[in-house]
């Protein structure tokens, strides 16, 4: 029982010291130049990273979805609807064997 206890308390330590470093260290970051830049590009960077590889190793069912997420994109310009678009075109298509 004493080490389950161990357990908690060290990992919320570990919690709070992670957290209280984020917050230390996001003082300290550059707002401009070039370390800004690339850090305010990150976020989309990344989406496309993860997006791309789904499609590549996914099937009609999946670039069909893209294709659709591609062109809610172009006609809202609005993130988060783009991602439910393509997220509810895969579900359908999945679901519905289309």
């Amino acid at each position: 029982m004493t080490e389950i206890w161990l357990v908690i308390l060290g990992l919320t330590a570990a919690t709070f010291a992670i957290r209280l470093a984020g917050v230390l260290l996001g003082q300290r970051i550059p707002q401009t130049g070039g370390w800004a830049r690339g850090l305010k590009a990150l976020p989309g960077s990344l989406i496309v990273a993860l997006v791309s590889v789904g499609l590549l190793q996914g099937g009609p069912q999946e670039w069909l979805a893209g294709a659709l997420a591609l062109a809610t994109a172009i006609a809202t310009r609005n993130l988060p609807v783009t991602m439910a678009v393509g997220i509810a075109a895969v579900w359908a298509m999945r679901q519905f064997g289309a």
